[in-house]
């Protein structure tokens, strides 16, 4: 969502109690319509202004659990080439340490490319992969790397982060992190669809209730009136 986005939905709040300011002072304005009294236009720009404000709340607490988790993340890539480094010293049979390989592969978002040369021999070469690069399947993958791992009666490493407990404490936090990111996102999601609800609703919405309150200004004062031009400079968008 682009900031103009943000920025123009702030300023239809801030523009509406600009308005409610404005027409307070016109003595002939008492509509007979519910929805443009004075009591009932403060409470609609009262509950604009808190849907914004919560969606700001929400928003940031997204953004806070998104950036926790990247930099939880950043130790996966290193930690599971530590792990590999010290598989290949325990004399593991082949297929026991490709699989590991080939994990830690689609953690680091490595994959095999072949490609012939002039000489038509094929040559291996990684490349960045995007498609198993969500934080999601690189904690798949962490798991049945610590799953393989368990399988390894060699596997008995001193330093205490490649000890089996430490790998399954971080993936767990890995695995919470995301779930703290989906769980911030939903709840960030609730505001959004409240705010646009009580900003944009047809009908009932904030930016419907001060077109009608410009036509109500008119239909009393007239379109040429001193009051009316007041108004009418004050701009309300759609998203």
């Amino acid at each position: 969502m682009s900031h103009q986005y943000e920025t123009g939905n702030a300023k239809n709040v801030a523009n509406f109690q600009k308005l409610i300011k404005q027409i307070t002072l016109f003595t002939d304005y008492n509509p007979s319509i519910s929805s443009l009294t004075l009591e009932n236009l403060n409470t609609l720009y009262t509950t604009g202004h808190t849907s914004i404000t919560e969606l700001l709340t929400a928003r940031n607490a997204n953004k806070v659990a998104k950036h926790k988790r990247q930099q939880d993340y950043e130790n996966l890539k290193p930690l599971c080439t530590k792990v590999i480094n010290l598989l290949e010293i325990l004399g593991l049979n082949k297929g026991d340490l490709d699989q590991a390989k080939s994990l830690n592969n689609s953690i680091q978002g490595y994959r095999k490319k072949k490609t012939t040369t002039d000489s038509n021999q094929e040559e291996e070469h990684k490349s960045i992969s995007t498609s198993r690069q969500s934080y999601t399947q690189k904690a798949e993958n962490f798991t049945k790397l610590i799953q393989l791992l368990t399988t390894i009666p060699s596997y008995n490493p001193n330093p205490e982060d490649l000890k089996l407990a430490s790998l399954t404490a971080y993936r767990d936090i890995l695995v919470s992190n995301t779930l703290t990111v989906d769980q911030t996102e939903a709840a960030q999601n609730v505001k959004l669809i409240n705010r646009n609800n009580i900003l944009y609703t047809e009908g009932t919405g904030l930016y419907t209730i001060a077109q009608n309150v410009k036509k109500y200004i008119k239909s009393i004062y007239g379109a040429n009136s001193a009051e009316y031009s007041k108004i009418a400079k004050i701009k309300f968008t759609t998203p």
